[in-house]
């Protein structure tokens, strides 16, 4: 029984190889499934790597903030996707993630809620995971330093207030700003989150810090203690 044999990326038309479209129009012209296919090479004996890239991200309704989040094992779990092209596609996303912490870095000032939530966004929106971190400012609101605090499961981390107040004192920050994620994608703050938010604020003040606001970062989108005057 003869069993039809897929073609490869080389044998398609001209104009239906994402290699060669991106070297003469450009990545833009590319769907991130084109994209995906770059990256994986190959297919499988049923599709091509056009193909199963689409039934990728298909599964997770082409989010690709959802993919990032489903990590190594789920997308081994596809025919065609070892080890090795696993890694490719989930190096690509941590790289499009830090591109773009990146360009709020080199901003360096913090002038509003949405500047501090798109440079946490990338470190925690993809995350299964609650996470806790610390923005460190100076005098004109510039990012002198940032990091993590703790980690924790799905519903919740441990924060130490001491920590906190002895990185800021080291950096010398005139001013924090907390921010912690979301896993489940709830956009309401809990009282332990009023709680701790109140505790670091009134510890930092004794040392003339001011926390300007606590940000939470959801899927795709954030809440800001200081923007809901929930920052008391």
């Amino acid at each position: 029984m003869n069993t039809l044999k897929r073609l490869k990326i080389k044998d398609w038309a001209l104009e239906d190889r994402p290699r060669e479209k991106l070297l003469a129009q450009g990545p833009r012209s590319l769907s991130d499934a084109e994209l995906i296919a770059i990256l994986i090479g190959s297919g499988n004996q049923e599709e091509t790597a056009v193909e199963l890239s689409r039934r990728i991200l298909g599964d997770v309704n082409n989010n690709l903030n959802d993919l990032s989040r489903k990590g190594i094992d789920y997308l081994q779990t596809f025919n065609g996707i070892g080890e090795a092209k696993a890694v490719s596609i989930a190096a690509a996303l941590e790289l499009g993630k830090r591109r773009k912490s990146a360009e709020v870095f080199l901003k360096k000032k913090i002038t509003c809620s949405k500047d501090a939530a798109d440079f946490f966004t990338p470190l925690l929106g993809d995350l299964n995971h609650e996470e806790f971190w610390v923005m460190l400012l100076d005098r004109g609101n510039k990012i002198t330093d940032h990091y993590k605090i703790s980690q924790g499961g799905i519903s919740g981390t441990v924060i130490d207030v001491r920590i906190i107040l002895k990185k800021a004192l080291e950096k010398l920050a005139v001013s924090l700003i907390l921010c912690h994620n979301h896993p489940s994608g709830t956009m309401e703050a809990s009282d332990a989150d009023l709680k701790i938010t109140r505790k670091i604020k009134q510890s930092a003040e004794v040392m003339d810090i001011s926390v300007l606001d606590h940000i939470i970062i959801g899927q795709n989108r954030y809440l800001s203690l200081a923007d809901e005057g929930l920052l008391h």
